[in-house]
């Protein structure tokens, strides 16, 4: 498996840590972190987050990271990390 972030989801962290940033900056390093390493779980595990049947038949699941959902496609021998978001 090989995981690829697309440009939303990069969008998405940058404006994450952006907003944190002048708030707390530890917190914006240690949130964003955690964002960005926790996709690695899925390449050993790619189908341990809950699949949105509401996406098919395009196989999109959720895992959460903190107070963050992270939605990813599996696509053959690729995960597209595809958004993320604050769940409150």
């Amino acid at each position: 498996m090989v995981l690829k972030w697309t440009s939303k989801a990069l969008s998405d962290l940058t404006r994450l840590y952006d907003f944190l940033l002048p708030v707390n900056k530890p917190a914006a390093i240690k949130t964003v972190r955690a964002l960005v390493t926790a996709p690695d779980t899925l390449l050993s595990n790619p189908r341990i987050g809950e699949q949105l049947f509401q996406f098919a038949p395009s196989e999109v699941r959720r895992i959460l990271v903190g107070q963050y959902e992270m939605r990813y496609e599996i696509a053959d021998d690729t995960i597209y990390i595809l958004r993320l978001w604050h769940t409150r």
